[in-house]
């Protein structure tokens, strides 16, 4: 294949099938107004053609109408209660669901019985029985639910998907990835945060973190693990119910295996590598998106690093979103690709339990 044409223009929009001018923006309630949505989500929606944030739901009135005001295209600002009282129903079409893992089926429930796409945030709930309702839900409604994997719009990953699919690495044999970082030093300080509550999370730095390495390998190999086996540890007091460290390895069909770490308490890192029988594609930084990814590529004895011009990769979600919903071409990733990460998640702790690998067939 023509690496250096496919590398030349690595930023295009391949998935695009309308023109923002062609269509009506999608308009968005969102749901959940912390430090991810105002900082990253609704700079995005702002700065879209095709998506409009229309709608802020908070659980204080007076926040989510404050930030409604400071908010461009915001016209309404209301509380969870209103929300699923159908308050200002007529003023979006889809939601975007921003909350803690457990709460992620209430709002899709009332989503659909108001008839609104959804956006729902990874991973899809704290539990796969939970996300197997969230699901059925959609299904039963008749409504677009897409899981916001946004390393699938993101152009490197796009690029080093199209490398391992056109050939260009051999037959795929193995993946490492990893994604870590020191959660109370950089994100959030407080012990009592939800993302260390089991109840509210499901899992920790697994279901935060860790389904990145997870989810990346299954985009970039177009398939999905038959069987996982991994260990979990917690060396501080504040992740005494969920883990602070995983280490995992999957089994792909083919024998083909992925290496996992995520961490909690480690230094900000993150990477992503696939090694074939031909050559190798990695990715450097892979997961944060406020870094400038690096595609290196190796093919017998030719090396080649590029990199790529950083994108803002919300918006490209959000984008991609609307371009589904508003065209023809079906949305993904859905609910049933949700559903896959949330088993496979389940049984690298089960795994970590029975120091065994546990089969997902």
């Amino acid at each position: 294949m023509d690496v250096d044409s496919l590398l030349s223009n690595s930023c295009r929009r391949d998935w695009q099938t309308v023109e923002p001018a062609e269509i009506e923006p999608v308009r968005f309630a969102v749901i959940g107004l912390g430090w991810f949505t105002t900082g990253r989500a609704l700079p995005a929606l702002e700065q879209s053609e095709m998506c409009e944030p229309t709608v802020l739901v908070s659980s204080s009135a007076e926040k989510a109408e404050r930030m409604a005001a400071e908010t461009d295209g915001a016209a309404h600002g209301i509380t969870y209660e209103e929300f699923h009282d159908g308050a200002a129903s007529e003023a979006y079409d889809a939601v975007y669901i921003v909350t803690p893992n457990a709460l992620h089926l209430e709002y899709v429930e009332t989503a659909a019985a108001l008839g609104k796409d959804v956006l729902c945030e990874k991973p899809m709930e704290r539990d796969s029985e939970r996300a197997v309702e969230l699901r059925e839900t959609a299904v039963d409604a008749d409504v677009e639910l897409m899981i916001a994997y946004r390393m699938h719009t993101e152009p490197t990953v796009r690029r080093a998907r199209e490398l391992v699919a056109n050939g260009y690495i051999g037959d795929p044999m193995s993946v490492t990835g990893s994604m870590s970082q020191r959660l109370l030093d950089r994100i959030d300080p407080d012990p009592n945060q939800w993302r260390l509550d089991e109840a509210l999370a499901g899992g920790g730095a697994l279901f935060d973190i860790g389904i990145y390495p997870l989810n990346t390998a299954r985009f970039l190999l177009e398939a999905d693990p038959v069987a996982v086996t991994g260990n979990v540890s917690s060396t501080h007091d504040a992740f005494d119910e969920v883990d602070e460290t995983v280490a995992f390895s999957a089994e792909f069909p083919q024998e083909v295996y992925a290496q996992c770490y995520a961490s909690h308490n480690a230094r900000q890192s993150s990477g992503l590598t696939v090694t074939g029988t031909e050559g190798q594609v990695r990715i450097e930084p892979a997961f944060f998106q406020d870094r400038t990814r690096k595609l290196h590529v190796s093919r017998g004895d030719g090396r080649a690093t590029i990199a790529v011009e950083r994108v803002d990769q919300m918006l490209e979600e959000f984008d991609y979103f609307a371009d589904r919903v508003r065209g023809a071409e079906s949305v993904y990733p859905d609910g049933d690709h949700g559903v896959v990460d949330m088993r496979a998640m389940e049984a690298v702790y089960e795994a970590a339990e029975s120091g065994r690998w546990v089969s997902l067939e």
